[in-house]
């Protein structure tokens, strides 16, 4: 279903009601924001198979994996909630006065608040978790936020429903008009214009390189610049550390055969860079990924946009000299379809090819055979910033190869031993997100409670009445949050 694009007239309205909201939905309480956010959950799960039906329409995505991700989503919203309500990433901070010193030590205390009205942007491989009720739009909501959702052309009826079942719990909850907005649009326009309003505090974006830039761009214009945290993509090296492919190289093939065609390989965590050392333990590494790859089918992808993409792109990797292709699926890609793929250059080929670090977005990976441990050095010295980056070490590999292991570190956001990158676990101590170009703030995370710090600010109360301050720091903690106290982290009163 094709729907028209919201006008740049309907988008100013929008946002002048969802600043109207904000001024409203600031001041509820922890509680009622995440009765609110447990409603929505509540209004998704109710949407049946009817919207698992028409994203499998959408997007080429089998019905598990939609159920799955819908589940996800709605563990998002609840586990977020409630972790809006115990308060934690409000970082509530009170430094009592004391007069006894000279001069005189001024009562301080600090919280962080809500920003402002949040557009987030769907994302075109995760139309649930990503999108329109997804994560952004969760932790946007908590933080005492309004949300100006734009749909995913690529899944725009699936957007749709899912926002009718936010309006139904904003209706339920008898939330302001204007806490949530859904608009559509498959022009730049629409994105800029969302962007550049004087009204809109801060983005949330899951997608390209250069989608994400642009909007970051457009913010950093505007008379007031506004934070974006824009997730754009990365591919997550792998490090083939000499001691654990001595030990376990078919074993590791294997995994991460799987790794690299999860999904058609549609994540943005997929492995798609590989750095071992030459020698018979890579060679037989590479053997048994070439076996595995060859066996997998050619999966359909989310839109004939990324198919194309992956095509180009694919085919741009493998012409450029010195690169060799290992294995492709035995069996020829039909309409859409990604073809399974491993390519194979010399250390000395990556680090004088800036074509062969751009991300090949699908199921393909490039393993780099490095000369030694100093080349491997040199090749993670070289990597741009990355989501994750992944490490198949021994303790002992770890223990004498200090300075890789810390290059490593410096480039990514999670850092994983002897496991794979796809996959990200929804928890407290997740970080997905790292450093530039894999997003636009390393300091942030898109999964997990602590992404609702995006959304906020911090702002500090300097000798204010105890019954005018916001009851997050009044001195008996009528919320019962932890806070730091003096320099102690307790929910005990303020004596």
């Amino acid at each position: 279903m094709k729907y028209a694009d919201t006008t740049l007239a309907q988008i100013d309205e929008i946002l002048q009601q969802s600043w109207k909201a904000f001024r409203l939905y600031k001041e509820y309480s922890l509680q009622q924001r995440a009765t609110f956010m447990k409603a929505i959950a509540v209004e998704l799960e109710a949407c049946g198979d009817h919207l698992l039906q028409v994203a499998m329409e959408e997007t080429n995505l089998p019905e598990a994996r939609l159920r799955s991700e819908r589940a996800r989503t709605i563990f998002q919203l609840t586990s977020y909630a409630e972790a809006c309500e115990r308060g934690d990433w409000l970082e509530a901070r009170i430094d009592t006065a004391d007069n006894s010193r000279t001069p005189a030590k001024p009562d301080m205390r600090k919280m962080l608040v809500p920003l402002g009205p949040v557009v987030v942007f769907g994302a075109s491989n995760f139309p649930f978790a990503y999108s329109t009720a997804g994560g952004d739009t969760a932790c946007a909501l908590a933080a005492g936020c309004p949300v100006i959702v734009k749909a995913h052309p690529a899944h725009a009826q699936t957007s749709e429903i899912v926002a009718q079942a936010i309006l139904r719990a904003v209706d339920k909850c008898n939330m302001p008009p204007g806490i949530f907005a859904h608009v559509h649009g498959a022009s730049f326009e629409t994105g800029k214009a969302l962007v550049t309003h004087t009204y809109t505090k801060a983005v949330g974006f899951t997608g390209s390189f250069a989608g994400g830039k642009a909007l970051f761009d457009w913010a950093n214009q505007r008379k007031e610049p506004i934070p974006v945290f824009a997730e754009m993509g990365s591919i997550n090296p792998v490090f083939l550390f000499p001691d654990k492919l001595k030990q376990d190289a078919a074993a590791i093939a294997k995994l991460y055969a799987g790794s690299i065609t999860l999904g058609v390989g549609q994540f943005c965590t997929n492995p798609g860079l590989i750095i071992g050392i030459e020698g018979p333990e890579l060679e037989e590494f590479l053997d048994e990924l070439a076996s595995e790859i060859k066996q997998v089918l050619p999966g359909t992808m989310l839109h004939p946009g990324i198919a194309k993409a992956f095509t180009e792109k694919r085919a741009a990797a493998l012409s450029q000299n010195g690169v060799a292709t290992a294995a492709v699926s035995a069996t020829e890609p039909g309409i859409n379809q990604g073809q399974p793929t491993i390519a194979t250059a010399t250390g000395k080929t990556f680090l004088e090819n800036p074509v062969l670090h751009q991300e090949v977005f699908g199921p393909y990976s490039l393993v780099i055979r490095c000369n030694d441990i100093n080349e491997m050095l040199e090749v993670a010295s070289n990597l741009e910033g990355q989501l994750t980056a992944s490490l198949m070490a021994t303790e002992k590999d770890i223990t004498i190869n200090p300075e890789l292991v810390h290059t490593i570190r410096e480039i990514c956001g999670r850092c994983i031993m002897n496991g794979v990158p796809t996959g990200v676990e929804v928890c407290l101590s997740m970080q997905h997100g790292g450093p530039f170009p894999a997003t636009t703030d390393a300091r942030f995370t898109s999964v997990g409670a602590d992404g609702i710090k995006r959304f906020a600010r911090p702002i500090a109360f300097q000798n204010w009445p105890n019954g005018l301050l916001p009851l997050e720091l009044q001195d008996d903690n009528p919320l019962g949050i932890w806070r730091t106290v003096n320099n102690e982290l307790t929910r005990e009163a303020v004596l």
